[in-house]
């Protein structure tokens, strides 16, 4: 589907949906946990419903209702398991040890771009604890056989946090205590909301100062009711629209159902827009994005790498250079982000280069505000569902409409994001396709 976007302003309200980060972990808690759980605030986005089928997979019965997903944990397969992940990077590092803890043939696939995203980080931990693991030269399908044993364990995490996480989430039902030892964690902020969740379903874990050492007691899960906090990652685009879209003058726009106190580490938009320039007043539930006049800034998103497409179309409206570290984090997600971004824009008129873990991005050189830098044209998403956001919303600020190829891929972590785009946008025909 090509989705075509047409210069306009913002303003309003706009409320975000759940993280699919955190429905992820509390899908794997809830699905390990004997009884009935009730999760609440749920997505249905591609990510989530992956997790679920993965947990139905493996013994779990769930139960969707309009508001809620119903779990009734315990896994009790009869023989060999195969189970898709969907394109779901999460889902197939995390669920690689959970289903590690299983005394049978396990194997989890992957499908789209996950089939070239590395997961041979799975396998040396997984054989030190016991568990036969194989993977197809570092790639899906991985394919393991438990039962997982508690005990020490190190772990290498510097290309991605996302096993850590599974590895947490499993060793509690492992039957006895656990220790990490982790070198170079990326994405700190994800492993303490692992911890979060974890421990919202009676988990005993924690870590060191440092990020280093991590400590899981054999304490079994427990039943529970959780609420899925707001998106941070899907909130930086809305976030980055107020910004470089606002309506003059205006009431400003409201992005709420977020947690101010989140553990996500996207929650640092709100430091970058503050860099830029950008007007941002606390609410209980959010933040109010004013237009104001916007500068080149500096920001470390190592730690945050999904904030890379938002914040590239916040720079395309900033006077001056911006830098942004940590673009070496991008290869691997689903698509080269880096080569996409640099691209994509590049169609736009935007100059976006990346040299090793710095990418620049050379907004206007003049405090003009009508000057719009971003020119009208046709891009594609390239099936990655943060590229095709951040390309709709530099289009509210460019200088004609931007066709968006492979919309569709939106679906992944926001299925509804162009329609709640058009409430918050003046021009009706936002959500024409073509």
């Amino acid at each position: 589907m090509t989705r075509l976007i047409e210069p306009g302003t913002v303003r309003g309200r706009i409320r975000v949906p759940a993280s699919k980060s955190a429905m992820q972990r509390a899908i794997a808690c809830a699905a390990m946990a004997r009884g009935q759980s009730t999760i609440t605030n749920p997505t249905w986005c591609a990510d989530s419903i992956a997790a679920m089928r993965v947990a139905s997979a493996l013994g779990a019965t769930i139960e969707r209702l309009n508001d809620r997903v119903l779990v009734r944990g315990g896994f009790k397969p009869e023989g060999p398991v195969v189970a898709s992940c969907g394109e779901s990077g999460l889902c197939l590092r995390m669920f690689s040890a959970i289903a590690a803890l299983l005394p049978v043939d396990v194997e989890l696939r992957g499908e789209g771009s996950l089939a070239m995203r590395p997961v041979g980080m799975v396998q040396a931990p997984l054989e030190a604890l016991g568990v036969s693991c194989d993977t197809a030269a570092g790639f899906q399908p991985v394919r393991v056989r438990g039962p997982i044993r508690p005990g020490p364990v190190t772990l290498d995490a510097s290309d991605s946090s996302q096993f850590l996480t599974g590895l947490l989430v499993a060793l509690p039902m492992a039957g006895g205590n656990s220790s990490i030892s982790v070198h170079k964690l990326a994405s700190r902020g994800y492993i303490d909301l692992t911890l979060d969740v974890m421990r919202a379903f009676g988990a005993e874990a924690d870590r060191d100062h440092d990020y280093g050492e991590f400590r899981v007691r054999g304490t079994p899960y427990q039943p529970a009711t959780y609420e899925v906090e707001g998106d941070w990652s899907g909130a930086a685009f809305p976030l980055v629209a107020g910004a470089i879209a606002g309506s003059r003058p205006s009431p400003g726009l409201d992005v709420v159902g977020l947690s101010p106190a989140s553990s996500q580490p996207d929650r640092a938009i709100i430091d970058a827009l503050s860099m830029a320039g950008a007007r941002l007043e606390r609410l209980p539930d959010g933040y109010r994005v004013l237009p104001a006049p916007l500068s080149a800034f500096s920001f470390d998103a190592s730690d945050c790498p999904d904030l890379f497409p938002p914040l590239v179309a916040l720079a395309s409206r900033c006077q001056g250079v911006t830098k942004l570290v940590g673009a070496s984090r991008l290869r691997a997600k689903e698509s080269d982000r880096a080569a996409a971004l640099s691209e994509e824009f590049g169609r736009l008129g935007l100059d976006v280069r990346v040299n090793g873990d710095e990418m620049t991005v050379r907004g206007s050189d003049v405090t003009d505000t009508a000057s719009r830098l971003v020119r009208g044209g046709r891009v594609s998403s390239r099936g990655d569902h943060r590229i095709a956001m951040a390309a709709a919303v530099a289009a509210l600020a460019a200088a004609g409409p931007v066709a968006i190829d492979d919309a569709e891929a939106v679906s992944k972590s926001w299925p509804d994001f162009f329609e709640a785009l058009s409430g918050m946008y003046t021009p009706p025909s936002l959500n024409s396709s073509v």
